[in-house]
Order: structure tokens, then sequence, then C-alpha cells
């Protein structure tokens, strides 16, 4: 995400000017955007014409309108962001509060205008707009006759195609018919990671599965490379790690960013913090579990004793309506920072968040141990 221009007051009031240049980047603006924002964009408007005859028309005109937000809609799957809300600004086609629908497009500019720009906002935006805050790992998690292929950005994790295939079992069907069925899966998968991986920008490519399908699809992935010479499979070798998975599923992934070896490779990556630190506040519920809570009730007594050393909240807990209960969690990763603590926004769109989301989306591992917050309510 480019960002033209940016102007805050002192009381943390202000606008900025962005322009979104890939699909993540609206995922990102869905999450800086909330009711009572104002937003000016380019968008179409169908109008309608009475003749002087009295016959109607209508057109589609293209005009710049400044909204109110009244809602936000995100569509993962089709990758389209739409704001609703009133008219806020004079114009010759649309009336004053009249209700518009903006569907935000790439490398189009948009204005966001904020009452006040709390410190996760201005964080996202900041991260946004980072050049090197893009697509980060790949990954393949398959089980016979069945293959996920993802994307994992800083911000979500996104199925850029599902691959099924029929493999009939080897004692109903000649040796030769299961190698082809099989050989014809693994060429699925080969021309997902061509079509959908850009091995200019990913660190590593992870190959997951159980059993031996990693590497027998690693094998003929290499062999057909090879043969055909493929030079982005040739030359990028060394970025593929084959390593163990319970499935073929999306929800498997977090189990592959665990292993050593992709840990290793990707320490300094959003994704695999996350996934590390999700790993160890379930270690110290088993461990040690008065220092291991979730819910919004005890996490926040337990910040009023200064105790939470790390900090997981899921980025859903930022979309609220209401100013009130934003501006509650956003003081208490506020609290917690200055505290020292850590503090982590997991994205619902990655599997760690949907784990999170579980828990109610916040969770803490504290410095020492509070036994007494399981004797008091979690009350919100």
């Amino acid at each position: 995400m480019k960002l033209v221009a940016k102007s805050l007051e002192r009381d943390l009031s202000g606008h900025v000017s962005i322009i979104p240049e890939e699909s993540e980047d609206l995922w990102h603006i869905y999450n800086l955007i909330i009711a009572g924002d104002h937003v000016r964009a380019t968008t179409w408007r169908k109008i309608v014409r009475e003749g002087a005859t009295g016959s109607v028309s209508s057109d589609k005109v293209k005009l710049t309108l400044t909204i109110e937000v009244s809602g936000v809609d995100f569509d993962p799957g089709s990758e389209v962001l739409r704001l609703s809300g009133r008219n806020v600004s004079e114009n010759q086609h649309v009336k004053m509060g009249a209700h518009h629908t903006i569907e935000l497009e790439l490398n189009r500019k948009l204005h966001i205008t904020k009452a006040y720009w709390d410190s996760v906002a201005l964080e996202r935006l900041e991260n946004a707009c980072d050049p090197s805050k893009h697509a980060e790992v790949a990954a393949v998690v398959m089980a016979e006759g069945l293959a996920h292929v993802c994307l994992i950005t800083s911000a979500m994790t996104i199925v850029r195609a599902r691959i099924e295939h029929n493999i009939p079992r080897k004692k109903k069907i000649a040796m030769d018919q299961h190698k082809k069925a099989v050989n014809k899966f693994y060429e699925q998968i080969l021309q997902a990671l061509i079509r959908h991986v850009d091995f200019a920008v990913i660190k590593c490519v992870i190959l997951a599965s159980p059993g031996f399908t990693r590497e027998q699809c690693w094998a003929y992935i290499t062999d057909e490379a090879v043969r055909r010479d493929i030079r982005t499979i040739i030359e990028n070798k060394s970025k593929f790690i084959l390593c163990h998975s319970h499935s073929g599923h999306k929800q498997a992934l977090n189990e592959s960013l665990m292993q050593p070896e992709v840990q290793a490779k990707l320490a300094d990556t959003k994704a695999v913090s996350e996934v590390k630190a999700l790993e160890e506040f379930f270690e110290m519920m088993k461990l040690d579990p008065d220092r291991a809570f979730y819910g919004i009730g005890h996490i926040t007594k337990a910040n009023e004793r200064s105790a939470i050393g790390t900090l997981l909240l899921s980025d859903n807990l930022f979309r609220a309506c209401d100013v009130p209960t934003r501006r509650r969690y956003v003081e208490l990763v506020e609290s917690v920072k200055d505290a020292g603590g850590q503090v982590y926004i997991f994205s619902s769109l990655h599997v760690s968040g949907e784990q999170l989301a579980q828990l109610g989306g916040i969770a803490a591992i504290l410095r020492f141990p509070l036994p007494e917050l399981d004797d008091e309510d979690d009350d919100a």
C-alpha cells in the first residue's frame, strides 16, 4: 500500500490518503476503517434521468463522493471491499444524506478522515505501507488426492488453489493406472505452484503431508522441472522445505509452521511469531495454568496487577462498531506495552487467528502466577 499523504493534529484527528496496490491492502483498509469515519473515493452511481417527453433513461456516472461510514464488508474469497454510508459532501448527482455504497478498487486513491487515530490504527497503517511486509511463505498441505496451495502473508492466509483428484486404491487397479492417477495429481500441484507463487518475493515453500506424499510429490516436481527445464523451480529448489502435517487441510498449516527447520528460515516473519506465541500460551496452560488466562475479564484484572508478559488479541476485537469497546482494547494494548509486555495482534484470516477466536479472541501469558484469578468471574 502506498501512503500519499498524512496529516494529523495534536489530538490525533486527521486524514491520510492511500492507494491500495494489492489484495492484502484491502484487508488492512478493512481493519482501518470503522463506523463514523469519513472516506472519500471514486465510485459509480446509477443516475436516472427523465426527458421532456416523459421518457426515462439511466446511466452509470463516475464521481468522487465522501461518505460517513456506517458499514464495512470484506469478502476474502472475491477480495472485494465495500463501504456503505451516507453522503456528506455536495455533489450534483447525489443528495446530501443519500445512502451510497463504495466498492474500493486497487490502484485507486482514497482519503480516510478519523476523529481519532489510535495507536493500533497507526501501527497497522505503518505496517501496511512497509514494502517488506508482503507474502512471506507459500505452502502446499496435502494428503493423497487432496491439496491446498496457500500464500501466507503478514496479515492473512489465502488459499489460492484447492486440488482434489480421485486416486483409486492399488489393489483395485493395475499399478501403472495408479501411478498415472498419482502423477496427474502431482502435476496439478506443480501447475498451481507455477501459477500462484512469486518466487522472487517468497522466502520459502512448505510441502507438508502425512506419510510420504510430500517426498513423492517433491520427487515428481524436481524430475519434471529438469525434464521440462522449468527455471522457476530449478533456480529456487533451496526454498522448498518438506515437513510433516496431520492432514491435507488448511488447518494443518500451524503444525507445519512450528517445525524447527521452517522456524529457522522464517524466524523474522509475523505469521511464525504469532504461531509460536500461541503455542507458548497452550504450553503454559498445561505446565503452569496460573500463568495462562483468556477472556477480557481475567485479562483486565491481570493487567491491573501489571502481570501480563505477552498479550494475544484477534484483530476482530478492533472492528467493534462502538467506540468505547474499541478504545478499551486499544488502552489495554498501550498499557501492556508501557509495562514492557509483548503484544501480538493476530489476523482472523490466519489459522492461528481462528484458534485464538475460539478463546474469545484474547489471551495472555503472565509474568508470575495469579491463582486467585481462577476464583474470580471473567466478567467483561
